[in-house]
């Protein structure tokens, strides 16, 4: 039997973890602050990936709460349903043909690279195909398990991708299209609040969580808040309201778990292949980058609605960014929710058609013998999750 390597404690291994999460928190109100001089949009969100990032990989293990995780996805799917309105039904029922056929590309695309860097031997079996698939990260990285896939690497592409497409539209939003998300230094933290709307929407947000948890629909925690809340909201039956400190508190949640998914392992696992993988996730993006471009032709939306209507990131970093920018949010959103649906009922098909074409080269490697599993909060989470996708 192989020696097991002793992983390196690091520095903030020997601090107790109040100490690392006092830390975190200062690392982000830093970090989000210098991003927030730099003009960027979404800055509380990149501030806590950034501050998670080097918390993990210095020894912190820290890890979300769950109910925290889970809280911080409902308010982004009340977030998204106050923006959604009838109108964009009619936007999406009108340019419908286009709008698949830019998620089906975009599907198709991700898919063809996972299997150039699967035929080029850079990465075994089917983990580049599922590491790719763009959108519904945690999902994909479920599913990855039954093809023999190391999850590793699958979550290590899956992350990076979203970091990647959030700086992009953040750069994009902050140089390219000029706009401006609203300054922290003006931002009213804890306004009076409307007590009866307020309690709508944390109604929403509590209910529809439960719901989308019991039910097991993919991202149902978030989802669920969302279609509930755009249906009532739409509907003049309830007024959202999303005070800035919730607001605030979910974003920085959503960045420490995304960051905190940066471990030292995961990153020595993948680092040989570093270059070959942010070539394809870059591949990816500008692939996207073309489909936005169809979008601003045919469809007349602006470029950075198009960008993050079609970029292979996040569905809830996508909607922090643009609520923190001047875009059309809910066609962003109505996209988003597309590409996720169409990943989670095609994209397993298209990985699997291109996973047997690589089978007779899978055969000749070694077989994927299981790893030690870390404590991370990736694989936590599917430990938590398992058997849910049955």
């Amino acid at each position: 039997m192989a020696a097991i390597e002793k992983k390196p404690v690091g520095l903030l291994g020997r601090f107790p973890r109040p100490a690392n999460w006092g830390i975190l928190v200062a690392g982000t109100i830093a970090f989000s602050g210098l991003l927030e001089l730099a003009g960027l949009p979404a800055a509380l969100l990149l501030g806590a990936m950034v501050a998670a990032i080097l918390i993990e990989t210095n020894g912190g293990a820290l890890r979300v709460p769950r109910l925290s995780y889970y809280a911080a996805q409902t308010v982004i799917g009340c977030l998204i349903a106050r923006v959604i309105t009838p109108d964009i039904v009619q936007t999406f029922l009108k340019d419908w043909p286009i709008l698949i056929s830019v998620m089906l590309v975009a599907v198709v695309a991700s898919s063809f690279l996972g299997w150039g860097l699967g035929r080029l031997g850079i990465l075994e079996g089917t983990t580049a195909i599922w590491g790719l698939s763009p959108g519904a990260a945690s999902v994909m990285m479920l599913m990855a398990g039954s093809f023999g896939a190391d999850i590793r690497v699958v979550a290590f592409m899956q992350y990076l991708r979203v970091v990647m497409v959030a700086v992009a539209a953040s750069i994009l939003a902050r140089f390219v299209v000029h706009t401006h998300g609203a300054s922290m230094s003006h931002v009213i933290w804890f306004p009076q609040p409307h007590w009866i709307s307020f309690g709508g929407t944390l109604a929403i947000g509590l209910l529809g969580g439960i719901i989308g948890r019991v039910s097991r629909i993919p991202a149902g925690v978030l989802i669920i808040p969302m279609v509930a809340g755009a249906i009532l909201h739409g509907a003049g039956l309830v007024t959202i309201e999303l005070p800035p400190w919730l607001l605030a508190f979910s974003y920085a949640v959503l960045g420490w778990n995304i960051g905190m998914g940066f471990t030292w392992d995961i990153l020595a696992h993948a680092f040989r292949v570093l270059p070959q993988i942010v070539s394809a996730i870059l591949a990816l993006m500008l692939i996207c980058g073309g489909l936005a471009l169809v979008l601003v032709k045919w469809v007349g939306i602006d470029p950075l609605t198009a960008y993050l209507a079609t970029s292979p990131g996040g569905m809830d970093s996508a909607a922090i960014i643009g609520a923190s920018t001047k875009v059309d949010l809910s066609f962003v959103m109505a996209l988003q929710t597309v590409r996720f649906l169409v990943v989670i009922l095609i994209g397993p098909v298209v990985a699997r058609f291109v996973a047997n074409l690589l089978s007779h080269r899978a055969a000749k490697l070694s077989p994927i013998t299981p790893l030690d599993e870390p404590d991370t909060p990736i694989l936590a989470e599917l430990k938590d999750n398992e058997g849910e996708l049955d």
